[in-house]
Protein backbone atom coordinates (compact mmCIF):
# COMPACT_ATOMS: atom_id res chain seq x y z
CA UNK A 1 0.00 0.00 0.00
CA UNK A 2 2.99 2.35 0.37
CA UNK A 3 4.01 2.05 -3.27
CA UNK A 4 3.47 5.09 -5.52
CA UNK A 5 0.09 4.94 -7.26
CA UNK A 6 0.43 5.47 -11.01
CA UNK A 7 -2.40 7.16 -12.88
CA UNK A 8 -2.45 7.83 -16.64
CA UNK A 9 -1.01 11.34 -16.41
CA UNK A 10 0.58 11.54 -12.95
CA UNK A 11 1.97 9.48 -10.08
CA UNK A 12 1.03 9.85 -6.40
CA UNK A 13 3.48 8.93 -3.65
CA UNK A 14 1.60 7.89 -0.51
CA UNK A 15 4.13 6.37 1.93
CA UNK A 16 4.01 9.43 4.25
CA UNK A 17 0.21 9.73 4.28
CA UNK A 18 -2.10 8.04 6.76
CA UNK A 19 -4.90 7.74 4.22
CA UNK A 20 -3.89 5.96 1.02
CA UNK A 21 -5.41 6.36 -2.44
CA UNK A 22 -8.93 4.92 -2.31
CA UNK A 23 -12.10 4.70 -4.34
CA UNK A 24 -13.74 7.62 -2.49
CA UNK A 25 -11.06 10.11 -3.52
CA UNK A 26 -10.94 8.99 -7.15
CA UNK A 27 -14.75 9.04 -7.36
CA UNK A 28 -14.94 12.58 -5.99
CA UNK A 29 -12.07 13.82 -8.17
CA UNK A 30 -13.71 12.46 -11.31
CA UNK A 31 -17.30 13.38 -10.38
CA UNK A 32 -16.83 16.98 -9.15
CA UNK A 33 -18.28 19.49 -11.58
CA UNK A 34 -16.09 21.71 -13.74
CA UNK A 35 -18.91 22.95 -15.97
CA UNK A 36 -18.38 26.55 -14.82
CA UNK A 37 -14.67 26.29 -15.71
CA UNK A 38 -13.34 27.41 -12.30
CA UNK A 39 -10.53 29.94 -12.12
CA UNK A 40 -9.61 29.16 -8.50
CA UNK A 41 -10.24 25.88 -6.66
CA UNK A 42 -9.55 24.70 -3.10
CA UNK A 43 -9.01 21.13 -1.87
CA UNK A 44 -9.66 20.93 1.90
CA UNK A 45 -7.76 18.17 3.72
CA UNK A 46 -5.65 17.29 0.70
CA UNK A 47 -3.74 14.24 1.97
CA UNK A 48 -1.68 13.01 -0.99
CA UNK A 49 -3.08 15.80 -3.17
CA UNK A 50 -5.04 13.36 -5.35
CA UNK A 51 -8.13 15.58 -5.71
CA UNK A 52 -6.08 18.63 -6.71
CA UNK A 53 -4.07 16.60 -9.23
CA UNK A 54 -7.23 15.16 -10.79
CA UNK A 55 -8.71 18.65 -10.99
CA UNK A 56 -5.55 19.99 -12.64
CA UNK A 57 -5.80 17.23 -15.27
CA UNK A 58 -9.50 17.89 -15.89
CA UNK A 59 -9.62 21.68 -16.13
CA UNK A 60 -7.61 24.85 -16.76
CA UNK A 61 -8.12 26.43 -13.32
CA UNK A 62 -5.19 28.80 -12.86
CA UNK A 63 -5.17 28.49 -9.08
CA UNK A 64 -5.56 25.13 -7.34
CA UNK A 65 -4.86 25.49 -3.63
CA UNK A 66 -4.76 22.58 -1.19
CA UNK A 67 -4.91 22.58 2.58
CA UNK A 68 -3.37 19.90 4.80
CA UNK A 69 -2.86 19.98 8.59
CA UNK A 70 -0.70 16.85 9.04
CA UNK A 71 2.97 17.73 8.49
CA UNK A 72 4.06 14.49 6.80
CA UNK A 73 1.03 14.45 4.53
CA UNK A 74 1.62 18.14 3.72
CA UNK A 75 5.23 17.43 2.69
CA UNK A 76 4.13 14.50 0.55
CA UNK A 77 1.41 16.58 -1.08
CA UNK A 78 3.95 19.29 -1.97
CA UNK A 79 6.26 16.63 -3.44
CA UNK A 80 3.43 15.13 -5.51
CA UNK A 81 2.52 18.59 -6.79
CA UNK A 82 6.12 19.46 -7.71
CA UNK A 83 6.63 16.26 -9.71
CA UNK A 84 3.31 16.58 -11.59
CA UNK A 85 2.81 18.18 -15.04
CA UNK A 86 0.83 21.00 -13.39
CA UNK A 87 3.26 22.15 -10.67
CA UNK A 88 2.84 25.81 -11.70
CA UNK A 89 -0.89 25.72 -10.83
CA UNK A 90 -0.79 23.69 -7.60
CA UNK A 91 0.01 25.00 -4.13
CA UNK A 92 -0.39 23.40 -0.70
CA UNK A 93 -0.83 25.29 2.60
CA UNK A 94 0.22 23.68 5.89
CA UNK A 95 -2.57 24.95 8.16
CA UNK A 96 -5.78 23.95 9.83
CA UNK A 97 -9.09 24.93 8.30
CA UNK A 98 -10.14 27.47 10.96
CA UNK A 99 -6.82 29.30 10.78
CA UNK A 100 -6.84 29.26 6.96
CA UNK A 101 -10.44 30.53 6.77
CA UNK A 102 -9.65 33.34 9.17
CA UNK A 103 -6.47 34.51 7.46
CA UNK A 104 -7.03 33.98 3.72
CA UNK A 105 -8.64 36.84 1.82
CA UNK A 106 -9.25 34.90 -1.38
CA UNK A 107 -12.43 33.06 -2.24
CA UNK A 108 -12.86 30.11 -4.57
CA UNK A 109 -15.12 29.15 -7.50
CA UNK A 110 -14.90 25.48 -6.59
CA UNK A 111 -14.20 23.78 -3.25
CA UNK A 112 -13.71 20.02 -2.99
CA UNK A 113 -13.27 17.93 0.14
CA UNK A 114 -13.02 14.23 0.94
CA UNK A 115 -13.60 14.78 4.66
CA UNK A 116 -12.65 12.54 7.57
CA UNK A 117 -15.50 10.43 8.85
CA UNK A 118 -15.90 7.02 10.54
CA UNK A 119 -16.93 9.04 13.60
CA UNK A 120 -18.59 5.98 15.16
CA UNK A 121 -15.66 3.58 14.67
CA UNK A 122 -13.08 2.68 17.27
CA UNK A 123 -9.84 4.66 17.34
CA UNK A 124 -6.55 2.97 16.50
CA UNK A 125 -3.13 3.53 18.02
CA UNK A 126 -2.06 5.47 14.91
CA UNK A 127 -2.73 9.14 15.60
CA UNK A 128 -2.11 10.32 12.02
CA UNK A 129 -4.50 7.75 10.59
CA UNK A 130 -7.15 8.69 13.13
CA UNK A 131 -6.69 12.37 12.29
CA UNK A 132 -7.24 11.58 8.62
CA UNK A 133 -10.19 9.25 9.19
CA UNK A 134 -12.19 10.68 12.05
CA UNK A 135 -14.77 13.39 11.84
CA UNK A 136 -13.76 14.99 15.14
CA UNK A 137 -10.64 16.32 13.34
CA UNK A 138 -12.95 18.23 10.99
CA UNK A 139 -16.59 18.08 12.12
CA UNK A 140 -19.11 18.57 9.33
CA UNK A 141 -20.50 21.77 10.90
CA UNK A 142 -17.02 23.30 11.04
CA UNK A 143 -16.29 22.24 7.45
CA UNK A 144 -19.54 23.67 6.10
CA UNK A 145 -19.18 26.96 7.98
CA UNK A 146 -15.70 27.42 6.50
CA UNK A 147 -16.91 26.49 3.01
CA UNK A 148 -19.67 29.11 3.28
CA UNK A 149 -17.00 31.76 3.94
CA UNK A 150 -14.47 30.60 1.34
CA UNK A 151 -16.88 30.05 -1.57
CA UNK A 152 -17.77 32.85 -3.99
CA UNK A 153 -21.45 33.72 -4.39
CA UNK A 154 -21.77 31.64 -7.58
CA UNK A 155 -19.33 28.93 -6.47
CA UNK A 156 -19.78 25.19 -6.11
CA UNK A 157 -18.87 22.80 -3.27
CA UNK A 158 -18.41 19.06 -3.91
CA UNK A 159 -17.83 16.35 -1.31
CA UNK A 160 -18.32 12.65 -0.53
CA UNK A 161 -19.78 11.43 2.77
CA UNK A 162 -21.21 8.22 4.27
CA UNK A 163 -24.77 7.70 3.04
CA UNK A 164 -26.04 7.41 6.62
CA UNK A 165 -24.78 10.96 7.35
CA UNK A 166 -26.56 12.44 4.34
CA UNK A 167 -29.65 13.94 6.02
CA UNK A 168 -27.66 15.48 8.86
CA UNK A 169 -25.10 16.91 6.44
CA UNK A 170 -27.75 18.54 4.25
CA UNK A 171 -29.43 20.03 7.34
CA UNK A 172 -26.10 21.45 8.59
CA UNK A 173 -25.41 22.89 5.15
CA UNK A 174 -28.80 24.54 5.05
CA UNK A 175 -27.93 26.41 8.26
CA UNK A 176 -25.12 28.21 6.36
CA UNK A 177 -27.26 28.72 3.23
CA UNK A 178 -25.68 25.94 1.18
CA UNK A 179 -28.30 24.18 -0.94
CA UNK A 180 -28.18 20.68 -2.40
CA UNK A 181 -28.02 20.76 -6.23
CA UNK A 182 -26.90 17.24 -7.14
CA UNK A 183 -26.50 13.91 -5.35
CA UNK A 184 -25.14 10.59 -6.58
CA UNK A 185 -25.53 7.64 -4.22
CA UNK A 186 -22.88 4.96 -4.57
CA UNK A 187 -23.22 1.17 -4.24
CA UNK A 188 -20.36 -1.32 -4.43
CA UNK A 189 -22.56 -3.63 -6.55
CA UNK A 190 -26.24 -3.98 -7.45
CA UNK A 191 -26.99 -6.06 -4.36
CA UNK A 192 -25.05 -4.09 -1.75
CA UNK A 193 -26.35 -1.24 0.37
CA UNK A 194 -25.70 2.37 -0.57
CA UNK A 195 -22.44 3.32 1.16
CA UNK A 196 -21.57 6.83 -0.03
CA UNK A 197 -23.21 10.03 -1.19
CA UNK A 198 -21.47 12.32 -3.67
CA UNK A 199 -22.85 15.79 -3.02
CA UNK A 200 -22.78 19.05 -4.99
CA UNK A 201 -23.94 22.26 -3.28
CA UNK A 202 -24.10 25.98 -3.90
CA UNK A 203 -25.83 29.06 -2.48
CA UNK A 204 -28.50 28.77 -5.19
CA UNK A 205 -31.56 26.55 -5.10
CA UNK A 206 -32.17 24.43 -8.15
CA UNK A 207 -34.01 21.31 -9.11
CA UNK A 208 -32.03 18.55 -7.41
CA UNK A 209 -30.40 16.06 -9.78
CA UNK A 210 -30.41 12.66 -8.09
CA UNK A 211 -28.99 9.37 -9.36
CA UNK A 212 -27.12 6.21 -8.38
CA UNK A 213 -23.72 4.83 -9.32
CA UNK A 214 -22.90 1.13 -9.05
CA UNK A 215 -19.16 0.38 -9.10
CA UNK A 216 -19.00 -3.35 -9.94
CA UNK A 217 -21.17 -5.90 -11.74
CA UNK A 218 -19.04 -8.60 -10.07
CA UNK A 219 -15.62 -8.65 -8.41
CA UNK A 220 -13.22 -6.61 -10.61
CA UNK A 221 -15.88 -6.42 -13.34
CA UNK A 222 -16.65 -2.72 -13.37
CA UNK A 223 -19.87 -1.15 -14.59
CA UNK A 224 -19.89 0.96 -17.73
CA UNK A 225 -20.84 4.04 -15.68
CA UNK A 226 -17.87 3.61 -13.32
CA UNK A 227 -15.46 2.97 -16.21
CA UNK A 228 -16.70 6.07 -18.04
CA UNK A 229 -16.26 8.17 -14.91
CA UNK A 230 -12.73 7.01 -14.07
CA UNK A 231 -11.15 5.89 -17.37
CA UNK A 232 -9.17 9.14 -17.83
CA UNK A 233 -7.27 8.32 -14.65
CA UNK A 234 -6.91 4.60 -13.94
CA UNK A 235 -4.23 2.87 -16.03
CA UNK A 236 -6.29 -0.27 -16.61
CA UNK A 237 -9.64 1.33 -17.42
Amino acid sequence: MNKPFKFKQFTVKQDQCAMKIGTDGVLLGAWSTIKKQPFAALDIGAGTGILSLMLAQRCDAEVIDALEIDEMAYEQCVDNFETSPWSDRLFCYHADLAEFTEEIEDQYDLIICNPPFYSEDYKTEYIERDLARFQDAMPFAHLLESVSKLLIKDGTFCTIIPFKEESQFIALASAVNLKLNKITRVRGNLYSDIKRSLIEMSFHESEIISNELVIENARHNYTEAYVNLTKDFYLKM
